[in-house]
């Protein structure tokens, strides 16, 4: 997977040459690459905001570097350009599945009021991190991008490892242990060094099915349960 991304902030991604998602890239699984909309302003200061149009607080992205970094990285990318920007819809796990299947990938962070709006003419899509406000796009790029790049295969040891995962299903995930097997008086559940497969699945079922109607109903009421489903929970 390529993925170029137009930010004013390029340093801010070195967090990518590190952990699982560095490894993917030595392997050539996945190329993450950073472009600087600055660096194609036509202003002799290399300015990229301006006042807004009828008033108002704060500064606007300039159209014109940003969509020249558009046009500059569409020679080598093909790949949809993404906008992260606060009326988009909302991030989730479904959504990195998607994205997680393209080949290329173009990521536009927005800062100070936002983007002028002839911009979006050149996008093809919009995302949204959550209902909050952030200090720029970049901040919702790392971890969008990291979410996605994790599903490509090869770039995690085993897709079992994000398979099982909260969210992956629409359900949160079950407890996890390791050594030792009793740490300050609280031991492990029998049923996982029981050595039954089959029981271990069930009780992890049950945990993730119990947990997220605990503590995330709104998604177990999306959950389409089973037979044997019901019978665990009862």
């Amino acid at each position: 997977m390529k993925i170029h991304i137009l930010t004013l902030f390029p340093e801010m991604f070195d967090v990518f040459n590190y952990s699982i998602i560095g490894r993917a890239q030595e392997k050539n699984l996945i190329s993450i690459n950073t472009v600087n909309i600055r660096d194609f302003s036509k202003n002799k200061h290399k300015k990229v905001d301006d006042y807004p149009y009828g008033g108002g607080a704060g500064m606007v992205m300039s159209a014109q570097p940003i969509v020249d970094s558009i046009h500059a990285v569409k020679k080598i990318n093909q790949g949809k350009v993404i906008f992260l920007g606060p009326k988009g819809k909302a991030f989730n796990q479904n959504i990195a599945k998607e994205l997680s299947t393209e080949n290329e990938l173009i990521f536009l962070c927005g800062h100070y009021e936002g983007i002028d709006e002839r911009v979006y003419s050149y996008t093809d899509d919009e995302i949204s991190l959550g209902d909050f406000v952030l200090t720029g796009g970049e901040m919702a790029c790392i971890p969008i991008i990291d979410s996605l790049c994790r599903l490509v295969p090869g770039v995690l040891s085993s897709s079992e490892s994000f398979t099982d995962e909260s969210f992956y299903s629409g359900l949160l995930e079950y407890p996890q242990y390791t050594r030792p097997e009793c740490f300050e008086g609280v031991s492990v559940p029998e049923v996982l060094l029981s050595g039954h497969h089959e029981n271990i699945r069930k009780w992890r079922r049950l945990q993730s099915l119990s947990i997220t109607r605990e503590r995330r109903p709104d998604l177990f009421k999306k959950i389409q349960l089973t037979k044997e489903d019901k019978k665990l929970l009862k």
